[in-house]
């Protein structure tokens, strides 16, 4: 009986491999297959790059875009600033309340963004305040999404 388990388990097995091998050849010679989780396509310009890095790598929206009673993105007011959302586990004096409005960049200066952006340093010269994550960017990444944070004043008047 022993043997027969060991016949039925080799026989699942390669059974098993033969399926995922069918299930890879296919996927590979299907070139249109859609691929789930497939990265975005490379930005072309610097406006593009900033887009694609803060709403795909800093994900800014998630504190700088104000939410609705369910607590969802209110899309009509992105990134117009917003109370911060997220809360500490213990009390910390240093925690901000609100985040501020990113969209046209108005009132800061490129000198102050890259500041922020590069080194973790706030327009005011100090740290930047916690929940606001610290960014080591290179200064053309911080370049481009001030870039595309200034093309969006049009779009969202302040």
């Amino acid at each position: 009986m022993k043997a027969s388990y060991q016949v039925l388990f080799c026989v699942i097995v390669l059974l098993a491999a033969g399926f995922g091998a069918s299930s890879l050849y296919s996927r590979e010679s299907s070139p249109a297959a859609p691929q789930k989780n497939a990265a975005p396509a490379a930005p072309q310009s610097s406006v593009d790059r900033g887009r694609y890095l803060v709403e795909n790598v800093a994900m800014c929206e998630e504190c700088h875009t104000p939410r609705d009673a369910s607590g969802n993105l209110d899309e009509s007011r992105r990134l117009q600033g917003a109370q911060i959302w997220i809360v500490p586990v213990h009390p910390n004096p240093n925690w901000a309340m609100n985040a501020p409005a990113l969209a046209g960049f108005g009132g800061y200066s490129d000198e102050q963004g890259a500041a922020v952006l590069e080194k973790g340093v706030g327009p005011n010269g100090e740290a930047i305040r916690q929940p606001m994550h610290i960014y080591h960017m290179n200064h053309a990444d911080a370049q481009a999404i001030i870039a595309y944070l200034r093309s969006l004043s049009s779009a969202y008047p302040q």
